[in-house]
């Protein structure tokens, strides 16, 4: 290798919460974290931020569903991540929103999420949830140059 040929690295800048959302906000899918069993669960959902709330959708004994309804409290603590990393230059952003899930019970509220948010499965998703995110943090990886 030529030893005057810039290298990439890469350097990792931290986003303010308003951008970190905005970005999540730009994107369909994420994966939400939450506890099944005492242990942490991982599932990739689809889902829209409106508001400031992070909205995916769900259904009747889903495992999501099953922790938020067996839950004595109102919300369940949970964290939502989404990202856009290029395989090839390493580069994009990561978000991850933690915060508290609850079923939304109001029947206009749900219809419409429904209608804005349609499930990627083909099975029917007659709950949403909505997550309110009370810390938002995030990453962008961007490329430098190094002589």
């Amino acid at each position: 290798m030529n030893p005057d040929t810039p290298t990439p690295s890469r350097r990792t800048l931290e986003l303010a919460p308003a951008e970190a959302l905005h970005l999540l906000s730009t994107v369909s899918l994420g994966r939400i974290v939450f506890t099944q069993h005492a242990l942490p669960a991982i599932r990739p959902v689809n889902h829209i931020v409106l508001g400031g709330d992070i909205i995916v959708r769900t259904h009747h004994g889903a495992a999501l569903a099953a922790h938020i309804q067996d839950s004595p409290a109102p919300g369940v603590v949970v964290a939502y991540e989404a990202d856009v990393i290029d395989p090839g230059t390493h580069t994009g952003w990561s978000v991850v929103a933690t915060g508290y899930a609850s079923l939304v019970t109001d029947p206009a509220e749900l219809e419409h999420y429904q209608q804005r948010l349609q499930p990627w499965v083909d099975q029917a998703m007659d709950l949403a949830v909505r997550i309110h995110p009370e810390v938002v943090t995030g990453i962008r990886l961007t490329n430098t140059a190094r002589r």
